[in-house]
């Protein structure tokens, strides 16, 4: 029954689209400008950098909340399962006809709540990736992998190492648009460090 609970909670939860929200208050649909996608990335290209960590922060958030509530009233199980369903709703929401973004975000939250010394050094690599190359598919994709293999290194946890895999796979999936723009160059590029 807590499975359950921590399942469908986190999965409402994760489903609020923050960035659809906040780009209706500001006057213009998010899902049909750009990619269309309604995840930080593609808000910050439109309403700006500022909405960009707003968007960013409200979407880990709700990763982060469901995991670390279950994870310590239940154990690392539930907390595992939290996070899964809350990157569900991200992606798949029921207040966006079970469309959403892609992940990278809420899946943040999660990590951060769950693995957090895998996180910060998959941080380091999105940071790196970034700056180097300045789009953001590919340092989100490049992260996502790399915390999946810390985590195959670093974990014991059978049921962790599955769901980070799951996870990786399922933001590479919903980058798929992206891969095909990336192998065209015609994916934009995201100036998070210079002024444009």
């Amino acid at each position: 029954m807590n499975f359950f609970i921590s399942a469908f909670f986190s999965y409402v939860l994760g489903s609020i689209p923050f960035g659809y929200i906040i780009s209706k208050l500001k006057g213009i649909d998010i899902t049909k400008l750009g990619s269309g996608n309604i995840g930080a990335t593609n808000v910050g290209r439109y309403l700006g950098k500022k909405y960009f960590f707003i968007v960013l922060f409200l979407d880990a958030l709700k990763g982060f909340v469901p995991a670390m509530i279950f994870k310590t009233l239940y154990g690392i199980e539930h907390g595992v399962v939290a996070g899964l369903f809350a990157v569900l709703g991200h992606s798949f929401s029921i207040f966006m006809k079970f469309k959403g973004g892609k992940g990278v975000a809420t899946g943040l939250g999660i990590s951060l709540a769950l693995i957090p010394i895998e996180t910060l050094l998959g941080f380091l690599v999105w940071f790196l990736v970034l700056y180097i190359t300045k789009i953001m598919a590919i340092a989100s994709i490049i992260s996502a992998i790399s915390v999946f293999a810390l985590v195959l290194l670093l974990q014991k946890s059978l049921l962790i190492k599955i769901v980070a895999g799951i996870l990786a796979i399922l933001i590479v999936i919903r980058h798929r648009s992206n891969i095909e723009r990336i192998m065209k160059g015609q994916e934009p590029k995201f100036y998070f460090f210079e002024r444009r």
